[in-house]
């Protein structure tokens, strides 16, 4: 089996740079496009039709948006499908940033003054050109998201590849706000009170558009994706099959049910910072400072999150992060037009964000063992398909309160910081803190109440899931009357007695018979050719069939599971085939041992009832991976 482990540098760096452009996209579409609309778009007409038009503008987003929702799940299994000479996700990036730069391009401008003088026409054409670029949107977000797994089958050059795309990805999604108003006053003809003009805001439109084009092809060019059969999608998934995972996995329910309400609070006041800038403070191109320190702070935030995850536990980092930001919100509504007030409010409230969608993230990842525990099956790509349609959700409600809240507030076209009347003010900060904290506590109080997901419960479930998934697994091919396995050492080392393990269910035989090794080195091997039936986020063990139907679990070190997967590689994905002496996994005996636990590699044959004989080549004494410890006979 060929193996592809390294991702090389270039592919990593255009993939990065791709991320840049992605989230900078993202960001003008979550955050920026709304005001363009609510303040710009129809400036000149009479209030009250260019507040009808705002309305009606509003609703078609948030409809639109709610609608795309159901299409992301045929979107994704219509990437899966493709097959091309430049694989599955490529064409997808490159024809998704194409057409949705177009539309977004031309979504930034009047479509040549039909919004004054056929504005039904022009509510037409602008709900096909937003459906048009939300959807090519989404081929390129879940092409481009989808090709990590594509790019090594090295759990650890996974990691460094999502890392660098992060990087380039928060740079990308806050340098947005850095240069926005700058870059719009620069090509704007009429400064507009600091708010600048049609003419500045399609320059930022089209400057958007580019970078998002130019930097998808330069992963179409950069970007090195491994040809591999592994990831095929033979299982079309729908919008019925990712709410019954949800009602199944009360775990994922609730989990989903607080992060729902909380990242929908979060997107309203993050989407309306702008113009409490423009119409609060009276500057719009200040809060490109904020932006600025934004990027930094971002990063910050993401690179502390292991550390206090360590210290502190996820679940009370999720809380630390909430009561900062609660804080931060505080601050913010007694800030008044005190400058620096506001970006100290401002920063608190955005810090904890990295954090929460972290531990979300996280949580979320761990609810696929419950799932699996509790339903008897595993479904991963349904479980983690639920993030980005509840992310897609709270953009659908944000969007909507803000166009909404702009228009009670008065915040619209010709509209300033001195016109703009005291109830106006009352209505905005309502809106842009009072909703998002009765939505935030909302979601609070259910991850409080309900979502008991944590580390050391993930932990007792995988070790459960280790128990049992040897049990459950069936031979498919019973045609062979008599068939002998070579069973060989998995890993070098110390070949033990299994009844001398340091943990009790191992060596009581309860999980089926086997032995143990106390390696030499941090290499495992496939101890015969077969099928990766089990793998876990712990990366610590392994489950695997032979061709012959036996069943076996390899389990690195005792009480390792904890460690979360610090110091584990897996080579192998869930279905994989192998040969025996492949290299399946790799860990760090170092790790092992400093986190307190006993790195001894333990085997079982899971499946010892169903077969006909077991016997021992050898017992104890020293082995290499290539030594034949136990032949298995089965009919």
């Amino acid at each position: 089996m060929e193996k592809i482990n390294k991702v090389p540098v270039k592919s990593r760096l255009t993939y990065s740079i791709g991320a840049f452009g992605h989230d900078m996209f993202y960001a003008t579409l979550g955050t920026y496009f709304i005001m363009f609309v609510t303040s710009h778009l129809f400036t000149g007409d009479s209030s009250a039709e260019g507040t009808k038009m705002i309305g009606l503008i509003t609703l078609i987003i948030a409809g639109l948006r709610f609608v795309e929702l159901a299409i992301d799940p045929f979107i994704g299994n219509t990437i899966d499908n493709t097959q091309t000479r430049w694989g599955h996700f490529k064409p997808w990036i490159v024809v998704g940033a194409t057409i949705g730069s177009i539309a977004l391009a031309l979504l930034f401008t009047d479509l040549g003054g039909l919004n004054k003088s056929n504005p039904t026409l022009y509510l037409i054409l602008f709900a096909v050109l937003y459906i048009t670029m939300d959807i090519f949107y989404s081929f390129k977000d879940i092409g481009f998201w989808s090709m990590i797994p594509a790019l090594s089958f090295d759990s650890r050059e996974r990691e460094k590849t999502a890392t660098w795309a992060r990087v380039g990805s928060t740079i990308g999604g806050n340098i947005v706000g850095v240069i926005v108003m700058p870059f719009i006053l620069f090509f704007s003809i009429n400064s507009n009170n600091g708010q600048g003009d049609n003419r500045g805001w399609f320059a930022f439109g089209l400057m958007i558009a580019l970078a998002s084009w130019i930097t998808a092809l330069g992963v179409a060019w950069g970007t090195k994706e491994v040809d591999s059969d592994l990831r095929k999608n033979t299982k079309k998934t729908s919008i019925k099959d990712v709410f019954g995972v949800l009602l199944k996995n009360d775990q994922l329910m609730w989990l989903s049910l607080s992060y729902a309400a909380y990242t929908a609070g979060i997107q309203i006041t993050n989407s309306l910072e702008l113009y409490y800038f423009t119409y609060i403070l009276g500057n719009a191109s200040q809060f490109s400072i904020l932006a600025t320190i934004n990027t930094f702070v971002g990063l910050f935030a993401v690179l502390a999150f292991p550390p206090m995850a360590q210290k502190f536990n996820r679940r009370n980092v999720f809380f630390i992060a909430i009561v900062i930001l609660m804080i931060g919100i505080g601050i913010f509504l007694t800030a008044g037009t005190n400058l620096w007030m506001i970006i100290l409010a401002a920063e608190l409230f955005f810090i904890p964000q990295p954090l929460i969608f972290l531990v979300v993230l996280m949580t979320l990842t761990d609810s696929v063992e419950y799932g699996q525990l509790k339903i008897g099956h595993r479904d991963e790509s349904l479980t983690l398909s639920v993030r980005p349609l509840l992310d897609k959700l709270g953009g659908a409600l944000s969007n909507l309160v803000v166009g909404l809240t702009a228009v009670w507030a008065g915040m619209t076209a010709g509209a300033t910081s001195k016109t703009v009347t005291d109830h106006g003010v009352t209505i905005f900060k309502f809106m842009m803190f009072g909703v998002p904290v009765i939505l935030i506590l909302f979601g609070t109080f259910v991850f409080w109440r309900k979502v008991k997901l944590d580390e050391k419960m993930h932990a007792d479930i995988v070790d459960q899931l280790e128990q049992t998934w040897g049990k459950e697994v069936t031979v498919e091919d019973t045609s062979i009357a008599l068939t002998t396995t070579p069973f060989y050492a998995p890993v070098a080392g110390e070949l033990v007695p299994l009844e001398s393990v340091s943990d009790p269910k191992f060596a009581s035989g309860e999980l089926g018979p086997g032995f143990g090794i106390k390696p030499t080195d941090g290499q495992v091997f496939a101890p015969f050719s077969g099928t990766v039936r089990a793998t876990f986020t712990t990366r610590h063990a392994l489950g695997l069939v032979s061709d012959t139907g036996v069943t076996a679990l390899i389990h690195v070190g005792v009480g390792t599971v904890n460690m979360q997967g610090t110091g584990f590689v897996n080579f192998v994905d869930q279905g994989q085939h192998v040969e025996a002496g492949d290299l399946i996994m790799e860990f760090y005996q170092p790790a092992i041992r400093d986190a307190g636990y006993d790195d001894i590699v333990i085997v079982t044959i899971t499946n010892a009832a169903d077969l006909t004989a077991i016997t021992a080549e050898q017992s104890t004494g020293l082995v290499t991976a290539s030594d034949r410890i136990l032949t298995i006979t089965n009919n």
